[in-house]
Formats: structure tokens, C-alpha cells, sequence
């Protein structure tokens, strides 16, 4: 079963695929279409790392914009999976790569 809790966007990690942050296109179209409301937004699916740390699976794009645009905010999160032992420190965070 997965759990879901609200989480600080600033201190999530970034996927390998995504490293520098969200799409620029991308998260200007978010901006424009959801500004600061975070009203409906799904929770950012997410793996659990060592020490607790979270991967962004999927919803770099929506933790971007409210880590931008609403700083102090939480994300709602759905642990999805947990390897314990993954060390996800290599792996910069949202707040780390904020246009």
C-alpha cells in the first residue's frame, strides 16, 4: 500500500532524466494554465530513498511551480516505492535548480 503526506517541493530529488530541472516550455505552460493554485493537484509520485529522502518518479513540472511560485508550500507526495539503502544524495534537488 502506498503513503501519501504533504512535502516540502525544495528538498525533493530530481530523476536521472530530468537533473536539470523542469522543462523551461513546459513549465511556462503550467504557469500560465495553473498560476499559484494548487487546488485538484495530483500528489508527485515519488520513491523513498536511504535516510528518508525522496526521487520524483513523476510531477518535476508541478513541484517546480509551487517551489517557485509559492516558496514555504508543501506538495501532496505518494510514496510509490522504498529501497532503503539507495543513497539519492547524488541526485540534486527542485531547490537546487530553480529557474
Amino acid at each position: 500500500m502506498s503513503e501519501r503526506f504533504d512535502a516540502d517541493p525544495n528538498t525533493l530529488r530530481l530523476p536521472s532524466g530530468r537533473m536539470f530541472g523542469a522543462e523551461p516550455q513546459k513549465l511556462h505552460r503550467q504557469i500560465a494554465r495553473f498560476g499559484i493554485s494548487t487546488v485538484g493537484m495530483p500528489p508527485l509520485l515519488v520513491t523513498r530513498g536511504q535516510f528518508g529522502e525522496l526521487l520524483i518518479i513523476d510531477g518535476v513540472t508541478r513541484a517546480t511551480r509551487v517551489a517557485k511560485l509559492l516558496p514555504g508550500r508543501q506538495v501532496p507526495v505518494e510514496v510509490l516505492d522504498e529501497i532503503p539503502n539507495w543513497d539519492l544524495s547524488i541526485f540534486p534537488t527542485v531547490g537546487e535548480r530553480l529557474p
